[in-house]
């Protein structure tokens, strides 16, 4: 969808297309990443983009593709977190007609589809064992077959992959195959966190808020002094991605044409503002059960709603999340 909006905005002018797919910020790291980009673009170069959810590492794959030669090409991109294993290969490399039972016709793959552009795998970390090595062969040899089929079909799509995961660590435990990660690995982009670059992240709100102002048929609202000092010392655990949904929030529901600390109170809760054990005339057991389910309760709001987002930053996988909520007799979302 953003490069949708970027390719319509510049009219179908791709080289201005290329100019809107950027990152914002000024801050050291930032611009040690945009040198960097500016360099591996135009190369046949495997790249590993790092960072934490919500950094903008699919926004530094559409850069590398925009800036390459590759640019009037498509680019694909895949969540491989979001395939089951049992249809990462049809999804990747398609299938024939008939090859199994849902198979009613021929469906072309990633991979096809992004012909020789760029095909960007994210969360490749997520990806089975099984499904790795059958990722790796076509990397090496630039050649698919379809599942069901027999025909080999050649490719040149460009991939870049990108994690939130320590791959090094998962190599170390056998859960990702180190030829792969070699394989992929030529090139590592590592995105910060936006906590740790707090001077970019008013030149980011102000960004974000002048856009969704724009087609919201609104002048932006001014964010004041105080706010701007709440927004610079918020950890924004959802990283750049919390700070353009709070953005989006603001320019289509403040009323107001100026952004002031009251208006971020429930949205930006400083931690600490209430306790999380009410009461001491309770068992352990019980004042237990009882941080755990406020616990949870706040980083399920800070992270906006989002349960992957929340999960990673209680350190346990969603599907952990789900069960303890249970175990607490929480509301758990279909």
């Amino acid at each position: 969808q953003y490069i949708k909006r970027a390719i319509e905005q510049a009219g179908g002018n791709m080289s201005q297309a290329a100019e809107r797919v950027q990152l914002i910020g000024e801050s050291p790291p930032i611009e040690a990443l945009r040198s960097v980009i500016g360099r591996v673009a135009d190369t046949e170069l495997a790249v590993l983009i790092l960072g934490e959810n919500g950094t903008g590492k699919e926004v530094v794959a559409q850069s590398i593709h925009y800036l390459s030669r590759r640019r009037a090409k498509p680019f694909i991109a895949v969540n491989c977190a979001a395939i089951p294993d049992t249809l990462a290969e049809s999804e990747l490399f398609g299938h024939e007609e008939g090859a199994f039972t849902d198979a009613r016709q021929t469906r072309h793959g990633k991979f096809e589809l992004a012909a020789e552009g760029t095909l960007f795998l994210d969360e490749v970390g997520d990806l089975s064992l099984n499904s790795q090595a059958k990722l790796l062969r076509v990397l090496e040899e630039k050649v698919i077959v379809r599942v069901g089929g027999s025909a080999p079909i050649h490719t040149e799509a460009r991939v870049v992959a990108a994690t939130n995961q320590n791959l090094a660590e998962m190599v170390r435990e056998k859960r990702f195959r180190e030829d792969l990660y070699f394989r992929l690995n030529v090139v590592t982009l590592e995105i910060p966190p936006l906590r740790d670059r707090p001077g970019d992240v008013l030149l980011l709100a102000n960004h974000f808020l002048k856009d969704f102002s724009r087609k919201a048929h609104r002048e932006p609202p001014e964010l004041t002094p105080v706010a701007c000092e709440r927004l610079e010392a918020h950890n924004w655990p959802g990283n750049v991605r919390e700070l353009r949904n709070l953005m989006e929030r603001l320019a289509y529901l403040l009323p107001e044409d100026r952004v002031d600390a009251k208006d971020l109170a429930f949205i930006l809760a400083p931690r600490g503002d209430a306790p999380l054990v009410t009461s001491l005339d309770q068992t352990l057991a019980g004042a237990t059960v009882e941080f755990q389910t406020q616990y949870i309760k706040r980083a399920i709001e800070q992270a906006g709603g989002n349960m992957s987002q929340a999960a990673e930053q209680l350190g346990m996988h969603r599907s952990n999340l789900y069960r303890k909520m249970r175990q607490l007799s929480m509301d758990v979302p279909n």
